[in-house]
């Protein structure tokens, strides 16, 4: 069984949710307090766990047996000590946050409830040791948090669930198929031997066209879920829709398990494979300035933060692309990789919970309607300006330290290349190219970021009256418990970004917070128990030349601003008041104008085509199979109206009888039900489609590769 503790750290969330629920039903405010103290108490579990990991270099496990056939498998090391941390961290604070946040919504208990069973699933994905209990908690995780997105039941709500749900489907299916086919390849699906058994298998004169296409299944599932291009779509949707709280989740932690996958791919089945290094560079570098543009036209300032967690997923996507280039000189990559996933987890966890004290204030996420709100409310005003300028890059603050690494690991492959006389444009150039995306895509973070402080911190709004009513606000719009999350949150990057500064150069050391963790968790994008030595992964990042390419971007982000958004993201409406447009064309929506349209046209007309003339083969052929599969599809028929009706039972209120103490709040309730039931159904209809296509593919698939 191993160190059971481990266990608990996944069954403390499972239990507390159902608890919180019970609790919930007679008294909100000893709920909320509850299940912020479930998280606070697995937090301080898992510190002092990883206080031993760090300091006594001890290793945890744990094996369940014969739990889904395969057994459950976890373990605590360095990296995951790293994330499971963040993790709990996370949690603790946005439960902490959501007390005040939800004070005056609906269904306050079946968020609650979602939330920490989201809490359990995220918690088995980084502390598994087989990605068949990653896959088992990576599924948890994603339906559990579906109930997130969707928790205001309003049309654009549903909608985005309807693409949550729809990239969680199909990408888990996607996810298990590649599991199947890896492990019938190298005959084990634990991480910590993949590489030794990837190894075998190709010695042994296994197919490497099977391990790509294991490979790539795993890539998309996991793809799908950290927002990497071209399944990037639910992210900018789920977002802006989903609670501020539950936001800063999606963003910060729920892709970060997505990502968690990648380095998997990339560290023990990919390792120093210079074609998947290309590869992922390039999906990284498309997704890292996608995000950024996307950011730039938004209006929207919780559109624009989604965006943006797509971009800095790209940064990271670059990094995992140059540890593979790199092969054994890939230090600054791999270090680079784990930082920036550290400090965007932060980051996010800033930025998404003071936007949700704006909207928790006003209601509105439009920077036009809540320009001006933060004049006057330094609180909120410099926990926003550390997110801001952490994620933007600036020197002495913790962004700039992961972008700094990453930078130098494709200057460093740059100047390898010319060492070697490697030229030509697919050889070369195209490398120089990808450096100078990622300076402009810095430069765009600073940008769009530069945009949405001026609006919310310094601009007035444009009627004299609103920004009156904003003022008057500047007592009273926050609660001390709700300081306590945000304010300890922005507290982390200038305690990683200025002890940076502290530099032994003798030795090649650095002595800052941000080594430590790199030490820590480098171990896991690294072949076997191999240690860079200091002299390779040491920089000096505050050299004249590293600060002045963090200073290109800064420079091209300050342009963009002054020579784009003033100037052409900005029109005057019909009362001559400047206002800021989103000119982004609507037509230009992937998911709207490809991905639904291929789904539910061309690919249901398809399989219908093909059941059909199964349907006529079993009529004359078959018989007594059609008359098996009959009674199994009204069984599943029944089940599934069995899960309709419990989720009508759950998603439609009433049971957590929150009490808004508004009569209108009663009315609008029972006017929206049946169209709230419509959504609901629509939503489940639309996810089934996809698990069906999903599902026949993969049995296609594994019939095929049988037969061969």
């Amino acid at each position: 069984m191993g160190d059971l503790i481990l266990l608990f750290l996944v069954l403390i969330p499972i239990v507390g949710s159902l608890i919180s629920y019970l609790i919930g039903r007679k008294n909100k405010v000893l709920r909320d307090y509850f299940v912020a103290g479930v998280c606070i108490i697995d937090l301080a579990i898992m510190l002092y766990l990883s206080s031993n990991v760090i300091l006594k270099g001890v290793t945890y496990s744990c094996n369940i047996p014969n739990i889904c056939f395969q057994g459950i498998n976890f373990k605590l090391d360095g990296f995951r000590a790293i994330y499971a941390s963040i993790c709990a961290f996370m949690w603790a604070m946005t439960s902490l946050f959501s007390h005040e946040y939800f004070h005056h919504y609906r269904n306050r208990n079946r968020y609650f409830f979602f939330l920490l069973l989201t809490f359990a699933g995220t918690m088995g994905v980084f502390l598994s040791a087989d990605l068949y209990t990653t896959f088992i908690f990576f599924e948890i995780m994603s339906m559990a948090s579906y109930v997130a997105v969707i928790h205001d039941e309003k049309p654009g709500a549903m909608r985005a669930g309807d693409t949550y749900l729809f990239i969680a489907v199909l990408g888990g299916m996607v996810m298990l198929m590649g599991l199947f086919i890896l492990s019938n390849l190298t005959g084990t699906l634990f991480i910590d031997q993949l590489h030794v058994a990837v190894e075998h298998y190709l010695e042994d004169g296994g197919s490497v066209k099977l391990l790509w296409a294991a490979s790539m299944c795993l890539l998309f599932g996991f793809g799908a879920k950290a927002g990497m291009f071209p399944v990037h779509v639910w992210l900018p949707k789920a977002h802006p829709v989903a609670p501020a709280p539950a936001s800063a989740l999606l963003s910060g932690i729920l892709t970060k398990s997505g990502v968690y996958g990648i380095l998997i791919i990339t560290s023990q089945i990919f390792l120093y494979d210079v074609t998947y290094g290309k590869l992922i560079l390039a999906i990284g570098t498309i997704t890292m300035f996608l995000g950024a543009f996307l950011a730039l036209f938004s209006v929207d300032l919780k559109r624009t933060l989604a965006c943006s967690s797509m971009s800095q997923i790209g940064f990271i996507l670059v990094a995992c692309g140059m540890q593979a280039l790199l092969g054994h000189h890939n230090a600054y990559a791999v270090r680079g990789a784990l930082l920036h996933m550290v400090n965007h987890s932060v980051f996010k966890l800033i930025l998404f919970m003071c936007a949700g004290v704006v909207y928790m204030n006003l209601h509105k996420l439009n920077l036009n309607d809540i320009r001006g709100f933060g004049r006057g409310k330094w609180f909120l005003n410099i926990c926003f300006l550390m997110g801001y300028i952490g994620i933007a890059g600036v020197p002495l603050w913790s962004g700039y330290v992961s972008k700094t690494l990453i930078h130098d690991a494709i200057l460093h492959y740059l100047h390898e290349l010319h060492h070697e006389g490697i030229h030509g444009f697919w050889n070369y150039d195209i490398y120089s190219i990808v450096e100078w995306i990622f300076t402009i895509s810095g430069g765009l973070t600073f940008a769009y970021m530069t945009k949405l402080y001026i609006a919310v911190f310094w601009e007035k709004n444009a009627s004299a009256a609103t920004q009156k009513k904003y003022d008057d606000m500047n007592k009273t719009y926050i609660s001390p418990l709700s300081k306590v999350a945000i304010g300890l949150s922005a507290l982390i990057p200038p305690a990683f970004g200025w002890t940076s500064v502290i530099m032994d150069k003798a030795n090649s050391l650095n002595l800052g917070l941000m080594d430590k963790i790199a030490n820590l968790g480098e171990t896991f994008m690294t072949e076997g128990a191999h240690h860079f030595e200091a002299k390779d992964k040491f920089l000096d990042i505050y050299s004249s030349e590293c600060v002045i390419g963090a200073c290109k971007s800064l420079v091209i982000g300050a342009l963009v601003y002054l020579v784009i958004i003033r100037p052409l993201l900005m029109r005057k409406n019909e009362n001559g008041v400047r206002e800021y447009v989103n000119v982004w064309p609507a037509k230009l929506d992937l998911e709207d104008s490809v991905y639904r349209p291929l789904i539910m046209g061309v690919l249901v007309n398809i399989f219908s085509f093909v059941f059909r003339i199964f349907d006529k083969l079993t009529d004359h052929v078959y018989p007594a199979l059609l008359f098996i599969l009959s009674f199994i599809f009204r069984i599943c028929d029944k089940i599934v109206d069995c899960i309709v009706a419990i989720v009508r039972y759950l998603f439609m209120s009433a049971l957590n009888n929150d009490k808004e103490g508004e009569a209108f709040a009663v009315l609008r309730e029972e006017s929206n039900q049946s169209k709230a039931l419509k959504l609901v159904t629509n939503s489940l209809d639309y996810s089934l489609i996809l698990f069906c296509i999903g599902l026949s593919v993969a049995l296609i698939y594994l019939v095929l590769l049988h037969i061969n």
